[in-house]
């Protein structure tokens, strides 16, 4: 049930994710951070098998780090989704990764931008977009209360609406969300929304 969402406000981006890692019908844990810092000015949102999330993630971060390593300037928010987006399609012919993205950055010169990349490497550049099972409601919050230029505290309580209809709709609703934000002052976290505390 999981699900991943984010939005573009006045000056940022918002990714918002929810954080629990589940197999079947077992819950492994409910602070699982969905929402990487890509680098100092990218988010990167991923659902998807969990093993693949990681490991692909962590692929996407390094090597975005690599390049800024070897150039000396960081990959713009649109380089990023499209290198992101080419090694999806890379692997989709031999070994493919049942990952889904929403790539949100902050570029100085263009401001805050939101890709969506799925798991056949499809990449848009949109406003709002959401994955898996709390996209169905999410999707329909943003279109009725989404505009553009929206403040942070317009776009937070947007959020938090779709975390309330998810938790309120969904049978097995996840617990647990975290809030990333993204702007001219860099990647953060925002906050977390939690109903239950993990035990270990």
């Amino acid at each position: 049930m999981e699900c991943v969402f984010g939005l573009v406000g006045d000056g940022f981006s918002i990714v918002a994710a929810d954080t629990s890692a589940v197999h079947s019908i077992l819950v492994h844990k409910s602070n699982e951070d969905k929402v990487m810092i890509l680098d100092s000015h990218k988010l990167l949102g991923a659902s998807g098998e969990g093993g693949d999330r990681v490991q692909f993630t962590e692929f996407i971060q390094k090597n975005v780090h690599l390049y800024q390593f070897r150039n000396g300037i960081p990959l713009t928010t649109s380089a990023a989704a499209n290198f992101t987006r080419n090694e999806l399609a890379t692997a989709l012919r031999k070994n493919p990764y049942m990952v889904n993205i929403l790539l949100a950055g902050y570029d100085k010169d263009i401001g805050p931008s939101l890709y969506y990349i799925d798991y056949i490497a499809t990449l848009h550049k949109i406003d709002k977009g959401a994955f898996g099972y709390g996209s169905y409601f999410c999707l329909s919050l943003m279109d009725r209360h989404y505009h553009s230029g929206m403040s942070v505290e317009e776009a937070i309580e947007l959020v938090d609406k779709c975390i309330l209809e998810i938790r309120s709709r969904l049978v097995v609703a996840p617990p647990n969300f975290v809030i990333k934000i993204v702007d001219k002052d860099g990647a953060r976290e925002y906050a977390w929304r939690e109903s239950v505390k993990d035990i270990a």
